[in-house]
């Protein structure tokens, strides 16, 4: 294998499973990612570790559960909130910083979402440099008679714009992130590049609203898919294209709720552990190991990006803190018919403990029940290799497969926890958290704000 391969993992916000040509989509244009599948890998059964973002976020970085590193859930917050106390506990490894130690060039454009005190931010956790908006995009200024602090543009962990221009953003992202691989060109790198797209509210350039089939929604996909086409065009340009890994995935399922996107045919959407939920898009290349037009069906989670990104940049993980990720990359490169190495997913909504997947057999234990928000439980058994749309409940066909994945829930919630029953994990690490928090923006009416583009009442 090749030492030290450059590394662009990119990751969107609410991209559902069925949002991309390459996983069936009829409505958006994705041509370049649908291109990269063809040149690479896709993965079917691929798992964010939450269905919702700071969780999965943290959880992809560290390649630990969410519980595991006090990110399940943000003082009864599903989310960071600007100002929060708490975030990524800087006593944590991440991608970032195993890299760095290999003497990687690090960067992250775009939404980190992981904690905005300076404590928290990318600059404390191995990147050398961040550009972009610490949190959602919907986190901010969105009508002239909104009062949030503006959102903040950082460069490093200095705000350098207050309310930029959203239908401008993604460009900038692109630009950034060109530079940054212009530059770093002669050594190994390490870029992510975390787009705010398909949160809600959605501002598109005009140019891809022109050519949507799906409004404002296919609009961003085409933006994303667009910012995938330039830096792979740059890698060639750069003649970096043989020995750089890209990775392109989703921080959790889409909304599903009217907006345009699509976690089909997955049943539930973000925030949820129906499939639809967790189960997002992944798409790899990497010409010179990854084989061409690969699919991949076996089971694969964000937090095996971490130990397989440091094992390939050259890094050892840490021996003194359990990592929940596994490495991955004979599956990637296809060596032997690799097997996944993940033999058990646990699907946790905040503290509480939902459901597990074994091999093709998912039971659910707990449902969450709209419109009075109550965890219910429930006794449902999937064989997602024949039911990936969770229709057929087999709980009383199979018995023995029911017991077996209860004793795995079992073990899992002495591991990490489970407040529904009561259960406290006996591995856990502490959330970071400081004194005296504050925003890194304070709004101002005097300020002449960028409005033209905040006039959208969407928040997702």
């Amino acid at each position: 294998m090749t030492d030290q391969p450059n590394i662009i993992l990119i990751n969107c916000d609410d991209l559902g499973y069925g949002d991309l040509g390459c996983y069936g989509s009829q409505i958006n244009q994705t041509p370049y990612l649908d291109q990269m599948a063809v040149e690479g890998i896709r993965f079917t059964d691929f798992y964010m570790a939450s269905p919702v973002c700071s969780p999965s976020r943290g959880a992809m970085l560290t390649g630990c559960y969410p519980p595991r590193i006090g990110f399940a859930e943000f003082d009864g917050n599903w989310v960071l909130f600007p100002g929060d106390a708490l975030g990524l506990n800087p006593e944590e490894n991440t991608i970032a910083s195993l890299l760095k130690k290999q003497e990687y060039a690090t960067k992250i454009v775009g939404k980190w979402h992981c904690g905005d005190q300076k404590e928290f931010l990318p600059t404390r956790h191995g990147f050398d440099s961040y550009y972009g908006i610490p949190y959602s995009n919907d986190m901010g200024i969105q009508s002239e008679k909104d009062t949030h602090p503006p959102l903040p543009l950082l460069l490093d962990e200095q705000v350098i714009q207050a309310q930029p221009d959203q239908a401008s953003v993604t460009e900038r992202y692109v630009e950034e992130s060109v530079r940054f691989m212009r530059t770093n060109r002669e050594h190994p790198f390490f870029l992510y590049f975390a787009h705010m797209y398909v949160h809600l509210p959605i501002y598109p350039p005009d140019r891809f609203m022109r050519e949507s089939n799906n409004g404002r929604y296919g609009a961003a996909v085409q933006a994303i898919d667009w910012s995938v086409g330039v830096l792979l065009h740059e890698l060639k340009q750069l003649e970096l294209d043989q020995n750089t890994l890209v990775i392109f995935t989703s921080d959790n399922g889409s909304r599903a709720r009217g907006e345009g996107g699509s976690n089909s045919p997955l049943r539930g959407h973000k925030g949820t552990t129906w499939e639809g939920g967790q189960r997002v898009p992944c798409v790899m290349r990497w010409p010179s190991q990854i084989p061409a037009g690969t699919v991949c069906h076996e089971v694969v989670t964000a937090m095996d990006l971490c130990p397989t990104l440091a094992k390939l940049g050259g890094s050892e993980m840490p021996e003194d803190q359990i990592i929940d990720g596994k490495d991955i990359s004979a599956l990637m490169t296809s060596e032997g018919g690799a097997a996944s190495p993940n033999d058990t997913f646990f699907y946790y909504r905040l503290h509480n403990l939902m459901a597990v997947r074994s091999g093709k057999w998912k039971l659910h234990a707990y449902s969450f029940s709209p419109p009075d928000r109550q965890i219910v439980a429930i006794n449902e058994l999937y064989d997602l290799e024949t039911d990936i749309g969770e229709t057929n409940n087999i709980y009383d066909q199979h018995p023995e497969i029911v017991d077996e994945l209860e004793t795995k829930l079992n073990i899992c919630r002495q591991d990490l926890g489970d407040h529904i029953t009561g259960v406290e994990g006996q591995n856990l690490r502490p959330v970071g958290r400081v004194d005296n928090p504050q925003t890194l923006t304070h709004y101002d009416p005097d300020h002449p704000y960028i409005m033209a583009m905040y006039d959208l009442k969407d928040r997702g």
